[in-house]
C-alpha cells in the first residue's frame, strides 16, 4: 500500500525590509529633535521643584515650556541639533535585506532626509577643508554603534542627537585615587563646564569608569545618552555610587547658564569595564538640556514600534552572563 503524498505549505519567513529600517530611522530622526524624552522631562519638572533659586528656577520652567512649544509646533526644540548618531542592536535570529551595509545605507538616507525636512541643523563638515554636505553625513558620520542580543529576532534602532563641541572630559586616574579621586575629577569637570557654559544643564551625567581609553569614552557616552532617568546599575554598590555623585553634582551652587542654583544633574549613570591591573581610567559626558534620544524596535514581521527608552543596557551587552571557567 502506497504512502498518501503530503502537500505541504513552505513556510513563509518574514524579512525586514530595508524601506522598513530606513522609514523607522527617518521617524527617530523627527521624534527626537522635537519631542523631549517623557523620562526627562519627568526629571527636568522635579528638579524645578526642588530649585530654591529665583532665576534658576525662572530658566528650568522656560526650558518646560519651550519643549512643550517644540512638541505643539513640531519644530526642533533647540536650535543646535547636535550631531546624529545611531545605536543599533540586533537580535540573533533577525533577517533582513541587504545586509549590515544596507542597513547602514537606509540610516544615512535617513540622516541627510531628515536633516532636510525636521529640519536639522547641518553640523557635520570636514575638520580641516570645512567642506559641508549639508545633510549631516560625510566621511565617518553619522556615527553608528553596534551591538547583539541573543534570543531575538528584532532589530532596535536608537539615535542620539548629542552636541559635539563640550560637555567631555577624560582623566586617566589610578587605583589609589579611589572614590575620593573620582569626586574631586567629576568636581572639577563638572565646575569647569558650568563655569564656561560647556555642558547646558541640567544634564544627564554619565561616567566611564575602567576599561581602556577608548571603551571608557564610549561607557560614559552610552551612560549619559542610553540610559533613562531614575535607572541604577544593577551592581548595588555603584548604584549607591550613582546617588552619592549626583548629590555631589547638584551641590556645588551652579543651576542653569552657570547661575546659582541646585540643578546641575537630572541623574547620574555610571557604566564600568575591566581595565589594567594599573590603572582606574575615567571619562564624564553630559547629555544637556536637550536630551535627544529616540528609538524604534522593528520587529520580524516587518511592523515598527517607538519608545523613548533606549534598552541598550542589557545583561548580555554587559556580560553579566558570559562567565570563563578556569579547566
Amino acid at each position: 500500500m502506497t504512502k498518501p503524498v503530503l502537500h505541504l505549505q513552505p513556510r513563509v519567513k518574514t524579512m525586514i525590509s530595508n524601506a522598513t529600517l530606513e522609514q523607522a530611522s527617518y521617524e527617530i530622526m523627527k521624534k527626537a529633535a522635537i519631542d523631549i524624552p517623557e523620562d526627562y522631562l519627568a526629571g527636568i519638572k522635579s528638579v524645578a521643584a526642588k530649585e530654591s533659586e529665583q532665576l534658576s528656577g525662572f530658566v528650568i520652567k522656560t526650558m518646560i515650556n519651550n519643549y512643550e512649544a517644540a512638541t505643539e509646533d513640531r519644530r526642533p526644540m533647540c536650535a543646535d541639533t547636535g550631531l546624529p548618531r545611531y545605536y543599533v542592536k540586533v537580535g540573533d535570529h533577525a533577517r533582513f535585506d541587504g545586509g549590515f551595509t544596507g542597513m547602514e545605507r537606509a540610516m544615512r538616507s535617513a540622516t541627510a532626509r531628515a536633516t532636510i525636512d525636521v529640519p536639522l541643523r547641518p553640523n557635520r563638515v570636514h575638520p580641516l577643508w570645512r567642506t559641508d554636505n549639508n545633510n549631516n553625513v560625510g566621511i565617518n558620520s553619522p556615527e553608528v554603534e553596534w551591538s547583539f542580543e541573543p534570543d531575538a529576532d528584532w532589530i532596535d534602532i536608537t539615535t542620539v542627537h548629542k552636541g559635539g563641541l563640550f560637555g567631555t572630559d577624560y582623566r586617566m586616574l589610578f587605583p589609589g585615587d579611589g572614590i575620593d579621586g573620582i569626586k574631586r575629577f567629576l568636581l572639577d569637570t563638572l565646575i569647569s563646564f558650568g563655569k564656561r557654559g560647556l555642558c547646558c544643564q541640567p544634564a544627564i551625567i554619565g561616567i566611564g569608569l575602567g576599561g581602556s581609553k577608548d571603551t571608557c569614552m564610549q561607557l560614559g557616552k552610552q551612560a549619559a545618552c542610553l540610559r533613562v532617568v531614575g535607572n541604577r546599575n544593577p551592581d548595588p554598590k555603584i548604584a549607591e555610587l550613582e546617588v552619592e555623585l549626583k548629590d555631589v553634582a547638584n551641590g556645588i551652587g551652579m543651576g542653569p547658564m552657570g547661575f546659582v542654583g541646585s540643578s546641575m544633574a537630572v541623574d547620574l549613570h555610571i557604566e564600568v569595564g575591566h581595565t589594567h591591573t594599573g590603572g582606574m581610567p575615567i571619562s564624564v559626558h553630559t547629555f544637556c538640556l536637550s536630551s535627544r534620544r529616540a528609538t524604534a524596535r522593528i520587529h520580524a514581521d516587518d511592523t515598527i514600534e517607538y519608545r523613548t527608552d533606549p534598552m541598550w543596557f542589557t545583561p548580555y551587552y554587559r556580560r553579566e552572563t558570559v562567565i570563563w571557567e578556569n579547566t
